[in-house]
């Protein structure tokens, strides 16, 4: 007798509708019909035009902008449990609040700790994302995380390059780990960009461990907020003597003027993925973003969770 597998029903949240339109075009289903409503005060009430009740649903929502896509995401998991969801998945592209994972000085909350708690406390029984600022945060949950790699997507597209002198580098110390991964599939070098900060998206000074003369640089890191440490950090490779400086990244922010800051730098090319919409309007004038969809890989963790298969499948590079 072959196996039954509850009914998937796939949400999107209005911060992510793109990507779920993708995602659910992979999946081979369409997207569940759900209606958000606001008040004259901007309090927001999600509700399904549609039955969930005995279903495994997913909830596509990333946390950018974190405050109203947060908030409309638990109460999107609010809502389905109360209608009698069977099991509740939030795939979260983007995790907002990563970088806020420790107390790196003293009276500051760890946002990405209080995050965990209110998708628990909302209803979650499992949650998805993609390359978390710190791997340690999957330690906050006490339930089910997939902690997907974007390394699968970047990997084969880098390889397509055919850099004929490939270095990774990583902008800052706390990046090395990362930069080490990706540099164990090119067998490459690895230097990396030490910077000190003022304040938060403020650079003190930054200067090269390793050497970079001749090589063809590929920067490596998980969020591109204001761009200015990949800026940064690219101008001062190019200053010492590599033939080329790429970036790749997986959350592009890119808030305040980060579209021009790339534009103006001198990248050759920005890597990111489509975890977070992208302003159309800016990215129509920066002939250096190129993004890759994440649609294929969220649609593959969807299946494999709905019919009890194996998410480490979903980290072998070809």
């Amino acid at each position: 007798m072959p196996l039954q597998f509850n009914t998937v029903k796939l949400f999107a949240g209005s911060g992510t509708v793109e990507l779920a339109e993708k995602i659910s075009k992979s999946y081979g289903k369409p997207l569940g019909d759900k209606t958000l409503s606001k008040f004259s005060d901007g309090e927001i009430q999600p509700f399904y035009n549609e039955s969930v009740r005995g279903s495994d649903v997913f909830l596509i929502q990333s946390t950018n902008q974190p405050t109203d896509n947060l908030f409309e995401l638990l109460l999107m998991i609010d809502a389905a449990k109360r209608a009698s969801a069977h099991y509740i998945t939030a795939v979260v592209p983007y995790f907002g609040f990563a970088r806020q994972d420790r107390k790196d000085k003293p009276r500051v909350a760890i946002g990405a700790k209080l995050m965990a708690n209110l998708i628990t406390a909302a209803g979650a029984h499992r949650i998805m994302t993609m390359d978390l600022h710190a791997a340690q945060i999957q330690g906050f949950f006490d339930i089910p995380m997939d902690h997907l790699d974007g390394s699968i997507i970047f990997v084969p597209y880098i390889k397509s390059l055919n850099l004929p002198n490939l270095t990774i580098a990583s902008p800052d110390m706390g990046g090395s780990y990362r930069a080490r991964t990706f540099a164990k599939f090119f067998n490459a070098e690895v230097i990396i960009c030490d910077k000190r900060r003022k304040r938060a998206n403020e650079i003190e000074s930054m200067s090269i461990i390793g050497d970079v003369k001749g090589q063809d640089v590929v920067l490596i890191d998980d969020i591109c907020d204001t761009a200015g440490t990949l800026s940064k950090a690219a101008a001062l490779i190019m200053e010492n003597g590599a033939n080329s400086v790429r970036a790749v990244c997986t959350h592009a922010v890119l808030s305040g003027k980060a579209y021009e800051t790339i534009e103006n730098s001198v990248l050759t090319e920005m890597i990111v993925t489509d975890t977070i919409r992208l302003n159309e309007e800016k990215i129509g004038n920066c002939s250096k973003i190129n993004v890759l969809s994440t649609a294929d890989l969220f649609a593959h963790a969807i299946k494999n969770v709905n019919e009890h298969g194996s998410i480490s499948d979903l980290f072998d590079i070809k």
